[in-house]
């Protein structure tokens, strides 16, 4: 990925500026530092969470509480560090107390992170957790049943796949759900290289191909077929390796990032139940 030119960095740290002078909602008055996010200003892969936390708006930094530590670890493990990517928040705020933001928070704080989406021009944007998942996605449904599902998506005229995962602060609580948030960032070398272009060779089979018939409904098989959905890699391909397309897609209700298609639940499958609880969920991390 070629760094960012002098003029995306010139227009971030402009942005930069005004957010740490923002008064666009009363949370400015209650903040310490206005957080508005860092790594690579060129970064194909970009993180979105929630809000700052206490250690964030003491710091003016994103992630650098227990949370962070993990999703430093979490990069780690696909060979990646804090620096490469970029990571940012909903809120450039700390809600007091660590609240739920307020739809006139989000609101007021939403053509920020468009703007950060629009210079940076992720090829892969992860959200994290419920509120940065929803606000991105426009979609209500919950990220219990979309995690590690990528979408294809546009954002601030940016092209781009959105993978949602658990926040890493739930993780931390949940064994199960840290393991089930190491196996989906293991996922995200074969999205990137896909998003890249880097399409599988000759003999493998492109996602989407050999499956569908002509006027089905997009990201679902053919009569007798199964829709392909993303399935855990074993570990990331070496450099130079392509990726194979059937590593990629694999279990109902995932939408290809080739097709853009919803990722809820696949109609003509039994209906999976929400298995957020209700105190999670207005964490806004599960």
């Amino acid at each position: 990925m070629p760094p960012a030119t002098d003029d995306t960095v010139a227009a971030l740290d402009e942005l930069r500026r005004e957010v740490e002078s923002c008064t666009r909602c009363p949370l400015h008055a209650t903040r310490t530092r206005a957080v508005f996010g860092e790594g690579d200003y060129g970064a194909e892969l970009m993180f979105v969470g929630e809000a700052p936390g206490y250690h964030e708006d003491q710091q003016g930094r994103p992630f650098v509480g227990a949370a962070g530590k993990l999703l430093e670890e979490l990069l780690a493990s696909i060979g990646l560090t804090r620096q490469q990517v970029f990571i940012a928040n909903v809120l450039k705020s700390r809600p007091p107390n660590n609240r739920d933001p307020r739809p006139e928070e989000i609101d007021a704080c939403q053509p920020y992170l468009w703007r950060q989406i629009e210079l940076i021009r992720p090829k892969v944007i992860c959200t994290l957790g419920n509120h940065a998942t929803k606000l991105l996605s426009r979609d209500q449904t919950g990220i219990t049943r979309v995690h590690g599902k990528p979408r294809a998506m546009e954002i601030s005229g940016v092209p781009l796949y959105l993978f949602p995962i658990f926040h890493p602060a739930a993780a931390l609580y949940t064994p199960a759900m840290l393991a089930t948030l190491k196996e989906d960032m293991a996922r995200l070398p074969e999205l990137l290289a896909y998003a890249r272009g880097e399409r599988p060779g000759a003999g493998a089979e492109e996602p989407g191909a050999g499956g569908e018939q002509p006027g089905a409904e997009p990201g679902r098989a053919g009569a007798g077929g199964e829709r392909p959905a993303w399935r855990p890699a074993a570990a990331a391909p070496a450099a130079g390796q392509t990726p194979a397309a059937d590593t990629l897609f694999a279990g109902a209700g995932a939408a290809r990032p080739d097709d853009g298609s919803a990722w809820g639940p696949d109609p003509s499958q039994p209906s999976e139940p929400d298995t957020t609880d209700a105190g999670s969920e207005q964490l806004g991390l599960f």
